[in-house]
């Protein structure tokens, strides 16, 4: 395989994301070049995730350049990774994974007045904004990250929440107002990693792929996966879980919530095997502590 072709969607985050796999990859001695796809979450860009169907609208076309023999690896943000794979793809790679925090622009919390609003697109985000302070008028917000960035300060929105990854990738970390604690502000299931996927047969482009896995990424974001599909949601339900290492031991921290932020269930758990240590999680949450009594989970499967 003389150039690795990766696909990847246009978006500008997007490409600086695939180039840096492409960079980190010439260390390596690994040529690769860009194969660009068109998603429908980036055509539809003013249609809210919920009604497009959540994860996938900003995955299955970059999949699909892969089955299709267009692409040899498909580079995602792993949190637009649905949990469940299409049948001959896998997961062969996660990088060295940045901050998974979710930050606000335009505003601290503390700096939010008695019913200021707050733009997201995110259900996960809202219910947690709502949860810690119900008196926050909380708006959708969908775009590129520049116009999410340019919506903080202006038509009446006082901030919006952001990842910090994105920022941090886009050179834009000083318009973080303030990073909110992943102790109780749980990210969504993959962010802040890149998911590098190829098809199961290939063996010879995840060979080229093995320099840059980081093994630690890797089991975090297969514990986050496997929570996530155990709920059977996308980022269409609030749901979120985060995995670290204390020493050797992995530890993933999961929460549920009611849509309107009124109720949660949290917990967090330590296991070897991170498949498993996710599922669990996620069963404990839905069937022991009451998550699928919260309201919006009565519909999910």
């Amino acid at each position: 395989m003389s150039v690795l072709r990766l696909a990847t969607r246009r978006s500008p985050l997007a490409l600086i994301q695939a180039n840096y796999v492409r960079s980190r990859l010439g260390e390596f001695g690994v040529e690769a070049q860009l194969v660009h796809v068109e998603t429908s979450g980036d055509r539809l860009h003013d249609v809210a995730l919920d009604s497009l169907g959540g994860q996938g609208v900003f995955a299955i076309e970059v999949q699909r350049a892969l089955l299709e023999g267009v692409a040899d690896v498909a580079v995602h943000s792993a949190k637009d990774l649905p949990s469940t794979q299409p049948e001959g793809l896998v997961l062969a790679c996660v990088p060295e994974r940045r901050d998974a925090a979710d930050v606000l622009v335009g505003r601290s919390l503390a700096g939010l007045g008695p019913g200021a609003t707050v733009a997201t697109g995110s259900p996960r985000r809202r219910a947690l904004l709502l949860e810690r302070r119900p008196d926050l008028r909380v708006v959708g917000l969908r775009g590129n990250m520049a116009k999410r960035l340019a919506s903080a300060g202006s038509g009446g929105v006082d901030a919006v929440v952001a990842a910090a990854a994105a920022l941090e990738r886009l050179g834009e970390e000083g318009r973080i107002s303030e990073r909110l604690d992943t102790t109780w502000f749980v990210p969504q299931v993959g962010q802040g990693a890149l998911a590098l996927e190829t098809r199961g047969e290939d063996v010879a482009a995840r060979a080229l792929l093995e320099g840059l896995n980081d093994p630690r990424a890797m089991s975090a974001l297969v514990a986050e996966r496997a929570f996530l599909r155990e709920l059977g949601s996308g980022c269409t339900i609030p749901a979120g879980a985060y995995a670290t290492f204390d020493a050797a031991v992995l530890k993933l921290s999961g929460v549920m919530l009611a849509i309107d932020g009124s109720r949660s269930v949290r917990a967090t758990l330590e296991g070897d095997d991170p498949d498993l240590l996710g599922s669990t999680l996620a069963r404990r949450l839905r069937d022991d502590e009451g998550g699928a009594a919260l309201t919006g989970w009565g519909t999910t499967s």
